[in-house]
């Protein structure tokens, strides 16, 4: 299992070996804001792989994709670890520096770029979105 945590250790998450092939890049200003940089990169992973350990506080506000946000971090430390978005309830997106692993591959998916910092380039085999996530039609 790899792991994700906190930068206090007290909230950790036991997520599966093989990384997430959904990694997305958001460029929202409530990531900015969630963050403190210029965007976010989450992994999601289904719900059900993962094991959230310690306690954390929970941070509800409405997401620029529709439904509400549940930031959840470390009440010690502050650091953002995990959330859930109800538009997306199967799945936990993951902070992927909260896995402290500079070989995590990167996005394959950019959304926000509405409000991307002009000088922010995310290239190679990725998908670009003004705003959210719009699934390719499968016909």
């Amino acid at each position: 299992m790899a792991d994700a945590r906190c930068s206090c250790g007290a909230v950790t998450l036991s997520l599966p070996e093989e990384p997430s092939k959904i990694v997305v890049a958001c460029h929202c200003l409530d990531c900015q804001r969630r963050t403190g940089a210029p965007f976010g990169v989450g992994a999601y992973y289904p719900e059900e792989v993962v094991t959230i350990s310690g306690t954390s506080k929970k941070f509800t506000h409405a997401a620029a994709s529709g439904g509400e946000m549940h930031n959840y971090f470390c009440p010690e430390c502050g650091t953002t670890v995990y959330w859930k978005v109800t538009n997306l309830p199967a799945l936990i997106g993951v902070a992927v520096g909260t896995m402290a692993n500079p070989k995590y591959p990167a996005p394959v998916i950019s959304v926000f770029e509405q409000s991307k910092h002009y000088w922010v380039q995310i290239d190679g085999a990725i998908e670009h979105f003004w705003e959210n996530y719009v699934a390719k039609d499968s016909t």
